[in-house]
């Protein structure tokens, strides 16, 4: 009795998926819940497991194609019925290898033989050492390939090699999570009136404090004490100041949000996913830095679900993490505001009229225009740079 895959709900907005790959092949037995295809939406990649021990007896959506929640991925067969002994695939697969290596050196004589512009001599040692005409560099005007140019080929084939435009080319077909994040990304260029505004701050009195607390924390919250932390909370404070960076707009309206849901921009293999701290503003430093680690690990391993990304009301991102000294981040949509983290650095600045060397970094606050106006952008970002350079505010949220 045979046994449809079925694609599962994976969200009320998510109506299609696409197969990114399969983790069996036909005639493959497997046990009860191991997981047979790998699918991605615009927002996740999930494993399918099986629902029962079977065989996979037919794949119905190839990689790379587009099903419908609830379609049917494959068939399930009884494994008694169906699985062929590891004897019989052994001797099946090498049937399969040897007869694709013959076939290629049988088209490969065919070719050589029909080539009326090689001479003897050169068909003897193309088919002597299985080598095709098209990828041997010839030294004679007319193109003709003489035994000297397939000598000097053998000898250095890797700087007579021509190579086809197939070969220097590979067409890859766009992820559906990259499809998203491009479309996306420039729905937010084409409706939002996003500007950016800079800014800088002094980083050590953050960095003495981490160097001070570290252990401590590391004793209490059994996680490190990094800086993302103290950006939340600066950007949950400035936010309850300026409510509409913390708002959106919808149809005619604008909706001011009383929860700060925070994302923090991850880079993964597979793109950019953004996973939201949820009521940011009740958490503890520890809870934070726990929060990211356990949602960085899930954007790494694909493991992240719909409830992680889903209600952000600001972004963070940190390009930083790559050496980014500066850039101006595009808001992630239907939010109205992001603020861009960079590397730190030693720079030479001016402090009560004197010269001192201090680790700075340069912030940037992109903003939708439409709901948020140059004053605000800018309160906005010097509040933020107040609270980082005067870290006990943060702790003491004042």
């Amino acid at each position: 009795m045979s046994t449809e895959l079925i694609v599962p709900t994976l969200g009320e907005s998510i109506t299609e998926a696409t197969v990114s790959k399969w983790l069996k092949k036909i005639g493959e037995s497997f046990e009860a819940d191991e997981p047979l295809v790998e699918i991605e939406t615009d927002k996740i990649t999930v494993e399918v497991p099986a629902p029962s021990a079977g065989v996979l007896s037919e794949i119905k959506v190839k990689e790379g194609k587009d099903v419908n929640i609830g379609g049917v991925l494959g068939i399930i067969g009884e494994i008694d019925a169906t699985t062929p002994s590891k004897e019989k695939k052994h001797l099946q697969e090498e049937v399969s290898k040897e007869n694709k290596k013959t076939k290629f050196v049988s088209n490969n004589q065919n070719n050589l033989t029909n080539d009326p512009k090689l001479s003897p001599s050169v068909k003897k040692i193309l088919e002597e050492n299985n080598l095709e005409s098209g990828k041997i560099k010839s030294s004679r005007e007319d193109g003709r390939l003489t035994k000297a140019d397939v000598l000097e080929h053998l000898k250095n084939p890797s700087k007579n090699n021509n190579k086809s435009s197939m070969e220097r080319e590979e067409i890859v077909p766009l992820s559906k999570i990259r499809r998203t994040i491009a479309t996306r990304l420039k729905e937010a260029q084409n409706t939002a009136a996003i500007l950016t505004t800079f800014n800088e701050i002094d980083m050590s009195e953050i960095i003495n404090v981490r160097e001070a607390k570290k252990e401590d924390f590391m004793k209490r919250y059994d996680v490190k004490l990094g800086f993302m932390s103290f950006f939340v909370k600066a950007s949950v404070m400035a936010l309850h100041e300026f409510s509409a960076v913390n708002a959106e707009i919808r149809d005619d309206n604008i909706i001011y949000k009383n929860h700060y849901d925070i994302g923090i921009a991850v880079g993964t293999e597979k793109g950019l996913v953004v996973p939201v701290l949820k009521n940011a503003d009740k958490m503890t430093f520890g809870d934070i830095e726990k929060q990211i680690v356990e949602l960085s690990s899930k954007a790494k391993k694909g493991t992240l679900t719909m409830d992680d990304l889903s209600g952000g009301t600001f972004t963070i991102s940190n390009g930083g993490v790559y050496g980014s000294m500066l850039s101006t981040p595009i808001i992630n949509r239907p939010q109205s505001g992001i603020l861009g983290m960079h590397n730190i650095s030693k720079r030479a600045v001016v402090v009560d009229d004197e010269i001192v060397i201090r680790p700075m970094m340069y912030l940037a606050f992109s903003y939708d225009h439409r709901i948020i106006d140059g004053k605000e952008s800018v309160g906005f970002l010097i509040k933020v740079k107040e609270l980082l350079e005067n870290p006990s505010s943060i702790i003491l949220g004042i």
